[in-house]
């Protein structure tokens, strides 16, 4: 299932969901012109949770935050884009753009702690923005969960559009990751991989932390 439009605010522009579209789009044509090679770049920009746990050094923290505008491939960049594309403007409409922003980088410091506690041993970087997604996506859940979502199923040979409640889509997305974080090998080793608790503690982190950004004054 492929998630390729919702009900969106009416005439309203979302210019920070449109930034960090472009910002992570950006450093994705960059990465592979780094000088000293894509995989120390990845090291370098990426959190590992064995530095951050023994960092001695503020800028030691800095991956935290630059891991979100990271991708490891096309697939990947796509992938996370084409969500924030269709649920980023619905929590940008709610809180503004200034809480917007904001919101998006704690929810994505959330993830990147999510591994972290999980996965304390590992020294593979985790990259990617899924994780401040996975938690634009649990704000969503909470302030929109009958808005119709439309998606792409495969059957066989057969590609239909169908329309579900919100509240099914990112439900059933949530207990996908719940379900590969338990069960993937990869994951459970800390080896690499996919970051399935990156992106339970991203949609935790914006299902709890919505209401909360939600009680201070609103500004645009």
């Amino acid at each position: 299932m492929i998630p390729i439009a919702d009900e969106s605010p009416k005439r309203y522009l979302p210019i920070i969901n449109y930034i960090l579209i472009i910002v992570n789009i950006a450093v994705y044509i960059f990465q592979p012109a780094a000088h000293f090679g894509q995989n120390i770049f990845f090291e370098t920009y990426g959190v590992i949770p064995t530095r951050i746990l023994n960092a001695d050094h503020f800028l030691s923290y800095f991956p935290v935050f630059t891991s979100m505008f990271v991708h490891g491939g096309f697939m990947h960049l796509a992938g996370n884009l084409l969500y924030l594309w269709i649920f980023g403007d619905n929590i940008e409409y709610i809180l503004g753009h200034f809480r917007y922003l904001m919101f998006y980088l704690v929810v994505g410091i959330g993830a990147a702690l999510m591994q972290v506690l999980f996965f304390p041993d590992s020294s593979v970087p985790m990259i990617g923005a899924s994780g401040a997604i996975s938690g634009v996506l649990g704000a969503y859940l909470v302030k929109f969960p009958r808005n119709r979502v439309s998606i792409l199923v495969f059957l066989v040979i057969i590609i239909r559009v169908i329309k579900v409640p919100a509240f099914m889509a990112l439900g059933l997305w949530f207990l996908f990751q719940l379900y590969n974080g338990y069960f993937t090998d990869a994951v459970a080793s800390g080896g690499g991989g996919i970051a399935w608790f990156a992106h339970i503690g991203g949609f935790l982190s914006g299902f709890v932390l919505i209401k909360l950004f939600e009680w201070y004054p609103r500004y645009r």
